[in-house]
């Protein structure tokens, strides 16, 4: 999150101007805060907002859903600069998250004692971008409800298509017959190559042109985070490929194929974010900041997204006889979006924790139930193509584990939020989160598809 540019404008001392959570508020305000001044932060807000590293899902633009928590806008500028005690009234409490909430966990005061750590406020946000408060965001125009709904499912739905396409061409490029660099037999399994792209590309789009890509549109932002890079990578296919490892009776390699992950971390840091310029003043003329402009290019994704369902459809029909991968891939440009969209309404549970007292805050559950799902029907399916091998059903199978399945799970939100966490105050649930997802996939894999393989013997 943007948090080195502090509100310039004066503000009454000691007020919070609130503002009811609108359909705009997609655009979730970033807390501004003067560098020189040293805050503390409870550690079950900062749980929150740091497994909310990855995604936030559409909690942001439902304000029905922030109306039963009581939930409001508000900006704390004022209150950070003149260490201003934040209400702390059963009605209002002070929610680090970019509202004013009834619910979340009691903080007495913003108190100037000790410095605000970097690590809480995330530089990634993959599903709903937020950019540093300044004027413009007041600007910008707030759309009906269902607009923002319409805009959001269609920007994911373009992107995901995008990031199932490219998945697919790194797989040929990279795999056997073209570059012979990846294949199913070894560590460096074909989904390698777009999942280490894609945790580079988030560090490009998370960090150094977020800002940039913000002031643009907030709904590009979302469909090249968790649209294109969320479809790009996949957790389902990368625990698929281990367990077949597993089959075969190369443990120590399925073992040390996820321990690629710390490779991807490390790609997805490797950009200086303060190369991020921000907002230029040429940028202006291309800002959606408009009923108009954004109906333009509703109309355009709307088009790119029938052309793309239009060609998918005819050469599916033409190839699907054959059982080519292309009719694989033209089957996955169908049923990619729909898996784009249920990740997306997923992120809503993270930073949620569980029941009304909100334990276990640091766990991203969206995230974890989308990756753990998508492992356990991708290896049902496997299981499956092993018990009917035809030709229909593997098209079939392969289709819906290349597109659903690839677009509901995601290693670049993993790995952000796992990043996160390693850069918060507690190091350990960086571990702890990765572990608990890998083991409850790899060990619910097993028992779906390793075990049916190895009693009846399929080849």
């Amino acid at each position: 999150m943007d948090h080195g540019t502090a509100d310039s404008e004066p503000r009454r001392s000691g007020s919070f101007s609130c503002r009811s959570s609108a359909n705009s508020s997609l655009r979730r305000r970033s807390i501004s805060l003067s560098a020189a001044v040293p805050v503390h932060i409870d550690d079950d807000i900062e749980s929150g907002i740091v497994s909310e590293a990855g995604d936030i899902g559409d909690r942001a633009l439902h304000s029905n859903r922030h109306s039963e928590s009581g939930s409001l806008r508000f900006s704390v500028d004022h209150a950070l600069q003149h260490g201003v005690a934040a209400p702390t009234s059963k009605d209002t409490l002070l929610d680090l998250n970019g509202y004013c909430s009834r619910d979340p966990p009691t903080m007495n005061t913003i108190s100037p004692v000790s410095p605000l750590p970097d690590e809480i406020f995330s530089p990634l946000s993959t599903d709903a971008i937020v950019c540093s408060e300044d004027k413009k965001q007041d600007n910008k125009i707030e759309l009906p409800k269902l607009l923002d709904y319409a805009l959001c499912l269609i920007h994911l739905a373009v992107f995901g298509i995008l990031g199932v396409l490219t998945r697919y061409v790194l797989q040929k490029l990279f795999g056997p017959g073209v570059a012979d660099l990846t294949s199913d037999e070894n560590i460096l399994y074909l989904d390698l190559p777009s999942n280490m792209v894609g945790s580079f590309l988030m560090g490009w789009f998370g960090i150094v042109f977020k800002a940039d890509i913000c002031a643009v549109s907030d709904y590009l932002a979302i469909g090249l985070t968790t649209g294109y890079l969320g479809s790009l990578t996949t957790f389902s296919g990368w625990n698929q490929k281990m367990l077949e490892l597993t089959v075969d009776g190369h443990w120590v390699l399925a073992v040390l194929g996820f321990l690629v992950a710390r490779g991807f971390r490390w790609l997805l840091t490797r950009q200086d974010v303060s190369t991020g310029s921000g907002t230029s003043s040429s940028s202006s003329n291309w800002r959606v900041d408009s009923c108009k402009r954004h109906l333009a290019v509703m109309v355009v994704l709307i088009l790119m997204l029938g052309l793309l369902w239009g060609v998918s459809g005819e050469l599916l029909k033409r190839e699907f006889s054959s059982g080519s991968s292309g009719a694989q891939l033209w089957l996955a440009c169908f049923v990619g979006p729909p898996g784009v969209w249920i990740r997306w309404f997923l992120a809503r549970l993270n930073g949620r924790g569980l029941g009304r007292a909100g334990l276990f805050k640091w766990v991203p559950f969206g995230t974890l139930i989308a990756n753990v799902s998508a492992a356990c029907i991708m290896a049902a399916l496997s299981t499956v193509k092993k018990e009917v091998n035809s030709q229909t059903c593997d098209t079939v199978a392969t289709g819906i584990q290349l597109g659903f399945l690839g677009c509901l799970s995601t290693v670049s939100t993993f790995i952000a939020e796992f990043n996160a966490m390693r850069e918060s105050k507690h190091p350990w649930r960086a571990n702890a989160y990765a572990l608990i997802t890998i083991f409850i996939s790899f060990g619910l894999g097993i028992l779906i598809y390793s075990v049916p393989v190895w009693t009846k013997g399929y080849g």
